[in-house]
């Protein structure tokens, strides 16, 4: 894959515009984090950030106001989509793949602003529609990352059926046993279309990359890996233990989908240690049942990011048991920052970034976790062994800094594109 030559600044502050399905706190997983630090970190350096988010998407699945608040940067500004007509707005774009609802915010911004880089998340409740709204002002550069495998799959996961990895597509019957209503516009060009007016498009890994361009997706990709902000990096000075007992943690959504459930099925035979289990999900209550006998389980909630950094710092080891593609795994490198080693199923995104770093472990079958486990309870050398290791590569490859460098890098190419381009189109 290529990557730009860039700095780690540019010569003047821009202004960025960041569209998305989910934002903090009306969000649900590490695309939406990823975000988060991104607008704080472009903040940071000097520049102007709006944000817009749909409040309505988020209702669908999270009927009440989100548990955990989140402050935003002076430079950041957060614009809510919160249509007349509800949920209703975003269900009218998934079926006929326009924002036919919620297009008045972002009119009203690029009407206001001259943006230089408009930047498109998981646009998945808007629709391709979406990705060549026009610009009022100036000629900005735009860009869009797939968090999620939106673009070549219907139900964003590549989870088959409800109930496998997705070998082939048969989306259609997919959707229907995922009780979703099938989306038309999937059998038109209509992504081929807008995509166009995306300059770059990016994932968070390698493999889905490879994933997208395997699946028919026919622009190209490139790898832009997320990061970790430098105030999330609290393992220098810990909060107090969080737990009396050694322990391995989980962090994340509790979805079937992020193999919660084998945790909880394994850790019966893993006396000596604990399991919390941090994050909320539609799964959560059947978990809860099928730990009920099981008093060295413990599930704590939702969790602040000042809270998990304790929580990481003091965990024997972070466990990641999803069972679909993970398209980065950002828990990783959460837990890495804090010298923290990692656990995770030899799967997707998931395993690019252990063996990048090499620090964690990887396992195919429960008895390779089982092994797994036990090797790090039971040995702290090479527990931290491990934890140095994946800071390291952190500090090499998930910084601000890092992040930045390749970021200003694609805006910087991009502008140098269209300057060629327009010397070769200009007759004199």
């Amino acid at each position: 894959m290529h990557q730009p030559e860039g700095n780690a600044s540019l010569n003047r502050p821009l202004r960025f515009l960041h569209v998305t399905t989910f934002y903090p706190p009306y969000a649900f997983g590490g695309d939406a984090m990823y975000l988060y630090r991104l607008c704080h970190q472009l903040g940071e350096a000097g520049h102007q950030v709006d944000v817009v988010h749909c409040v309505d998407s988020y209702r669908i699945l999270h009927p009440a106001e989100p548990e955990v608040q989140f402050s935003e940067h002076a430079r950041v500004r957060r614009h809510e989509l919160r249509s007349p007509f509800g949920r209703f707005a975003p269900l009218v774009s998934h079926q006929t793949g326009y924002p036919l609802l919620q297009q008045g915010k972002l009119r009203q911004l690029l009407q206001e602003h001259t943006y230089d880089v408009i930047h498109f998340h998981n646009a998945s409740l808007f629709g391709p529609g979406m990705l060549d709204i026009e610009a009022q002002r100036g000629n900005p550069v735009r860009f869009y990352t797939a968090h999620e495998h939106w673009l070549v799959c219907p139900t964003h996961v590549l989870w088959k059926f409800n109930e496998r990895l997705c070998e082939k597509p048969e989306c259609l019957k997919c959707v229907l046993l995922a009780r979703r209503p099938p989306q038309l516009w999937r059998y038109t060009d209509l992504l081929e279309r807008k995509s166009a007016a995306i300059d770059q498009f990016f994932s968070p890994s390698e493999f889905s990359v490879r994933m997208h361009a395997e699946r028919g997706f026919k622009r190209p990709l490139e790898c832009l890996p997320y990061f970790l902000a430098r105030a999330d990096r609290d393992w220098q000075q810990p909060v107090n233990r969080p737990h009396p007992r050694p322990y391995f943690l989980f962090v994340g959504r509790l979805e079937y989908i992020k193999g919660v459930q084998d945790l909880v099925a394994l850790w019966g035979q893993i006396p000596g240690h604990d399991l919390l289990i941090a994050g909320s999900g539609t799964h959560a209550v059947e978990l809860r049942r099928q730990a009920a006998a099981n008093p060295r389980i413990h599930f704590l909630g939702p969790q602040t990011q000042q809270q998990l950094g304790g929580l990481y710092y003091y965990a024997v080891a972070c466990l990641v048991p999803s069972i679909t593609y993970e398209t980065f795994g950002i828990v990783a490198i959460e837990a890495f920052a804090r010298k923290t080693p990692v656990i995770v199923h030899d799967l997707g995104g998931l395993a690019e970034v252990v063996k990048k770093s090499s620090g964690g472990l990887t396992y195919n079958t429960r008895e390779e976790l089982l092994a797994a486990i036990e090797q790090l309870g039971s040995a702290s050398g090479c527990r931290n062994e491990l934890g140095e290791k994946g800071y390291q590569a952190f500090l090499r490859n998930w910084t601000p800094e890092a992040h930045l460098k390749l970021y200003y890098g694609w805006i910087e190419k991009i502008r140098q594109d269209r300057s060629k381009t327009m010397k070769m189109s200009d007759p004199g």
